[in-house]
């Protein structure tokens, strides 16, 4: 594969509890660890949020793509996704992963025939496919 874009970021200080910054500076943010992971929480995000934004951003682009190609018009979409975290049970961290669609101007078969689809596209979902145990649901 030839990458026709490449982002990079960088993270200092603590990890979780550190800095992260996109080499172009648009993305400059503190990290906190969650409350529920032993850390401060508060306003600060992490990286399982990160996670969340870029999939959901990359899956709904991937959803309008196969609903384009099909010449279905699609209104009101929304694609939200959430990421956990927990133990693997081999001594690291895993990750699961559910992503919720709303497609309100489409039947109950198409909408999870486009999820489908979209889930075939999509570059976090190709990626993670075989690694993470991801599910696929309609709102």
């Amino acid at each position: 594969m030839t990458a026709v874009y490449t982002a990079s970021a960088t993270a200092t200080g603590d990890g979780r509890g550190g800095h992260t910054r996109s080499s172009d500076g648009v993305l400059d943010l503190d990290l906190a660890v969650p409350k529920e992971m032993g850390g401060p929480g508060g306003a600060l995000t992490n990286p399982e949020q990160l996670f969340a934004a870029g999939y959901a951003a990359c899956f709904h682009s991937a959803l309008k793509l196969v609903a384009g190609k099909q010449k279905i018009q699609l209104t009101d979409t929304a694609i939200t996704v959430d990421v956990g975290i927990g133990p693997n049970g081999q001594g690291g961290f895993g990750l699961n992963i559910t992503i919720e669609a709303e497609l309100p101007s489409v039947d109950e078969a198409t909408a999870q025939q486009l999820l489908e689809a979209a889930h075939q596209v999509c570059p976090y979902s190709n990626a993670t496919r075989g690694n993470v145990e991801v599910k696929l649901a309609l709102a």
